[in-house]
């Protein structure tokens, strides 16, 4: 990166900052804190949750994907208006007459304490670990881009965005998230536009390239289970969704800023409507490289490995486009990986203060308590997951395995969901044995290969199944014990 790239860089990120932390004035209350003041646009909510689905894993993984194969990604996308849909149509009207600021609230009035709970306490723990993740891998690729170093990136990072979440609450995190969207949109449209006319013969080349080496194929549409087909990366991304739109705190919380029940549903339906197009964009950027390295440019020996199709978009960002651009897409890949952090903080310490602070802490709590307890949980989340990414600077192998972990949480947390909300029983003997039965299910999925040998019939499932199987458990045993429980009762 040149001087203009770094300015360009530095501005953004400053510029961030300062206006993050001038919402302070209008956040002196825990309730404008978690859910502001009722006076958030609703395009800038949509935008909001459309930045938040989208980290910068997305923002490099995207392209590197179409780089190295197909659109077989996209069929991930195209889950979206359906889950997005279900969650408009039962989720949002369900959090928005409950009236809390935790998702979560809502598990006691069906199950009791331990849901409430069970599910906040993976809930925190998934965020930690996402927090962590996304430092660590935006140090990763801003030391590859820029050469500066990973610790020193991780804290700064971490400390920024701690800042302006903390001092400017759900506010400044919903307004920096829209701004932080725009900003990775019009990077993405300004590297397309860049590419199409580097092009020798124009930019028909580009889908000539495409077209004769099928890179817009979608995937097989055979019904093979254990690969990612069609049909399987389809109903992956329907569960994965629905957990994302359906019960996520991340999301739910902005439902709740909304101001009225119709802008939450139009808000959660248009921020995953919206993510459609946009994948589309990523993806066309790998699919451009592509031809862009097949006839304008070579790339350099070390990035033409089987497993290098990651680094060729941020190596086309430092070595190809021009001095400036090349700030503005670094800056949209920090954009994409703030608006994660910050929605993570916020949420996290909302969690913390409704489902945990205020539900044991038996004496008068006056307001002003309250705010200490979301700027000290915020300040201690932020701490924990800078700390969680530096010490994933040496333990590589801990990113897969707690994708291997958030897949087990996530999944018992959706499942138990489900039961909650389609199954008329109030059975929290049936939830519980609902829970076990689906994280068995889930643990046999992913330790299989490990404990079983490749031949085993765990393995004869793709690993995005272990969400579907493991939801499909827990909500078809807790339906089915709660059924039976109350037909044993109404005989008795």
């Amino acid at each position: 990166m040149n001087t203009l790239d770094i300015i360009v860089f530095f501005v953004y990120i400053v510029g961030i900052a300062v206006f993050g932390g001038s919402f302070f004035k209008k956040t002196k209350t825990s309730s404008s804190y978690t859910v502001g003041n009722n006076d958030i646009p609703g395009w800038v909510i949509t935008m909001s949750i459309f930045a938040t689905f989208v980290s910068s894993i997305s923002y490099l993984a995207l392209p590197g994907n179409a780089y190295q194969s197909n659109w077989n990604a996209f069929v991930f996308s195209l889950s979206l208006p359906i889950a997005s849909y279900i969650a408009a149509r039962f989720f949002v009207p369900l959090y928005r007459k409950v009236n809390s600021p935790s998702a979560y609230t809502f598990m006691e009035q069906r199950y009791g304490p331990w849901a409430r709970v069970y599910v906040s306490f993976c809930y925190l723990l998934t965020q930690l670990m996402r927090i962590g993740t996304i430092l660590y891998l935006l140090a990763l690729t801003l030391n590859a881009i820029a050469g500066w170093d990973i610790t020193t990136i991780i804290i700064l990072t971490g400390l920024v965005v701690t800042l302006y979440s903390m001092l400017g609450g759900i506010s400044a995190v919903l307004w920096t998230d829209a701004i932080q969207g725009i900003i990775l949109i019009a990077g993405a449209v300004v590297c397309v536009g860049y590419i199409l006319f580097s092009m020798p013969e124009g930019p028909s080349q580009v889908f000539q390239v495409a077209l004769d080496n099928e890179k817009f194929g979608l995937g097989s549409f055979s019904l093979d289970l254990s690969q990612p087909t069609f049909w399987v990366v389809l109903v992956y991304g329907i569960f994965i969704n629905l957990q994302n739109y359906g019960i996520d705190q991340n999301y739910v919380q902005r439902y709740m800023a909304s101001k009225s029940d119709k802008e939450a549903q139009r808000s959660a339906l248009m921020g995953g409507l919206l993510y459609v197009p946009i994948s589309a964009l990523f993806l066309f950027i790998g699919t451009a490289l592509y031809a862009y390295y097949q006839s304008a440019a070579t790339l350099p020996v070390e990035l033409q490995g089987e497993n290098m199709s990651d680094r060729v978009f941020p190596y086309f960002i430092v070595n190809v486009l021009p001095a400036g651009v090349s700030g503005l897409l670094v800056a949209s890949i920090f954009a994409a990986g703030m608006s994660t952090i910050s929605t993570s903080f916020n949420s996290s310490a909302t969690v913390f203060l409704t489902d945990y602070y205020n539900k044991f802490v038996k004496k008068p709590v006056t307001d002003k308590q309250r705010m200490r307890v979301l700027y000290i949980s915020s300040t201690v989340i932020s701490i924990v997951g800078i700390a969680i990414a530096i010490a994933m600077i040496n333990v590589k192998s801990a990113l897969d395995a707690w994708w291997k972990l958030a897949s087990i949480f996530s999944g018992g947390m959706l499942g138990l969901f489900l039961l909650a909300i389609f199954s008329r029983h109030k059975n929290s003997i049936g939830a519980i044995l609902g829970v076990i039965a689906g994280l068995i299910v889930i643990l046999w999925l992913s330790l299989s290969n490990i404990f079983l040998g490749p031949e085993s019939l765990g393995n004869s499932f793709h690993t995005y199944l272990t969400i579907v199987f493991g939801t499909v458990a827990i909500f078809l045993v807790g339906f089915l014990v709660s059924l039976i429980g109350n037909k044993k009762i109404n005989v008795d």
